[in-house]
């Protein structure tokens, strides 16, 4: 079984922790999430929003000099064929957490980014490619 916390606060992440333990999750980072260090805050960058605007959520976190990194989705999954040739490294909250929260349990990507991206963002696991 496994239990997260979570607190609401006005406050901003800025002026609750140390620059350095924060790590804003983006899909534009260069910096390839490898581990999850509990020593570290993970910032899960959101947009409500029906498009996705390019680059935004990693410019908020250069603006504020923090630390960003993406999820090893390149590193573990493969682009799929499919017939609107659409591909998307850009996950909901709700997946970027089902994927961390999966690969805390597991110390496992290929496991967590099965239960994270669904097929339709154009990546599987190798395994399932026929």
């Amino acid at each position: 079984f496994f239990f997260f916390q979570m607190d609401t606060t006005p406050e901003s992440y800025l002026d609750l922790f140390p620059l350095d333990a924060i790590v804003y999750l983006t899909p534009d980072s260069e910096n390839v999430l490898e581990d999850i260090d509990p020593k570290k805050v993970y910032i899960l960058g959101g947009l409500v929003d029906e498009s996705i605007h390019k680059k935004l959520t990693l410019q908020r976190a250069q603006d504020q000099s923090l630390q960003t990194a993406r999820l090893p989705i390149r590193e573990y999954m493969v682009k799929t064929t499919n017939t609107k040739n659409y591909h998307s490294e850009t996950l909901a909250i709700n997946q970027v957490f089902d994927v961390l929260s999966t690969y805390y349990k597991t110390r496992s990507w290929p496991a967590a980014l099965k239960a994270g991206v669904s097929s339709g963002k154009g990546y599987v696991l190798p395994s399932a490619v026929n």
